[in-house]
């Protein structure tokens, strides 16, 4: 799909020269652009990172941590804002941090996404600045760096801290800005949990591992534990990996946490697989994301193993599974979430 806040930073990333940076966000799954000598590429989606390796740039998967640039020490820095408030503000400190004296930062998004907001903050920060607009709706901005100070920097809520942002009565769980819904439990999640001992009632024999298929912080995870069984864990975010790690290294958890899109390179068969399907692609929605992650539970779960997927009501997933399961049947609804069970067999 094409992105209109994109389509204007994208010819400052093709004739960039000197040494600049692109911070590309999973907004950019869709881009097809061609490398550029002069640009290294930073991104926190590995799905992203293997994308833009087969293009031919280099490119760097992290946390956004951008230690490795020195200070001042870019001539520009290319960004399409974020979804989420804190990880914009820690790019938007970063770039002015390792860009030289009259170094510039593009950055482009929609005035839903905070694009305004974000431009007044970092001209502050910045010394200078001026706007552009594609239409009434989208904008981009062109930051130069003439300030030596950074005491306006923006509050990027101690980004790179994993601290405990949620909690029940069995386990405080360890998050981060980056991961999605990392300040709280998500009520899908919850759900999905809730229902879940009368849920593996249902199944012929006790599974023997399982898969926890776009992990996040490790919420189903964790869960999973009292079953004392290997569990694997898996995401494509790197903010995401690392509160799960912590997770998983604070708690007795017989289990790994693996980086991959939809468990791609993912060979183990799985008796049970629990899954939080995103239906978003950064700031869009997108179909095909869910049509993915039943692709990979499919060939991923053995032949008597079973799936329990939690989504909102709204997502016909019944209709999508049947591409891919035997069976696909709703076991529990409230409204808000359903829980369907999805098998190779009857």
């Amino acid at each position: 799909m094409s992105d209109t806040a994109f389509n204007l930073i994208a010819p400052y990333i093709q004739r960039a020269s000197g040494r600049s940076l692109w911070l590309a966000d999973e907004n950019l799954l869709s881009a097809n652009i061609s490398a550029n000598e002069a640009v290294i590429a930073i991104t926190n989606r590995i799905d992203l990172e293997q994308h833009l390796y087969r293009q031919g740039w280099k490119v760097f998967f992290s946390d956004y941590d951008l230690s490795i640039i020195e200070d001042n020490s870019l001539d520009s820095v290319i960004y399409r804002v974020s979804k989420e408030k804190p990880v914009v503000h820690h790019l938007i400190n970063e770039a002015f941090r390792c860009l030289k004296p009259e170094g510039k930062l593009y950055i482009a998004g929609e005035k839903g996404e905070g694009i305004k907001t974000y431009f007044s903050k970092a001209k502050k920060l910045f010394g200078e600045g001026e706007t552009s607009k594609a239409d009434k709706n989208t904008w981009s901005a062109t930051l130069t760096k003439l300030n030596a100070s950074s005491e306006d920097l923006l509050d990027a809520k101690d980004f790179h801290q994993l601290r405990v942002t949620a909690s029940d009565e069995t386990f405080e769980y360890y998050s981060k800005p980056g991961v999605f819904g990392w300040d709280k439990i998500d009520r899908g999640s919850a759900y999905l949990i809730e229902h879940l001992d009368s849920f593996l009632m249902t199944l012929p024999e006790p599974p023997r591992n399982a898969l926890d298929l776009g992990c996040g912080y490790g919420y189903l995870s964790l869960n999973l534990s009292h079953l004392d069984i290997p569990v694997t864990a898996t995401d494509n975010n790197a903010a995401a990996l690392k509160a799960c790690e912590r997770n998983f290294n604070r708690y007795p958890i017989n289990g790994k946490v693996v980086p991959a899109s939809c468990a791609e390179g993912i060979t183990e068969k799985f008796d049970l697989i629990l899954c939080n399907p995103p239906f978003h692609a950064g700031f869009s929605v997108d179909g095909d994301l869910t049509d993915r992650f039943l692709k990979a539970a499919h060939d991923r779960l053995n032949g008597r193993g079973v799936a329990c997927f939690v989504t909102n009501m709204h997502i016909p997933l019944e209709r999508k599974a049947k591409q891919f399961f035997h069976q696909a049947e709703c076991i529990a609804s409230n409204g808000n979430f359903k829980l369907i069970r999805l098998t190779h067999k009857t």
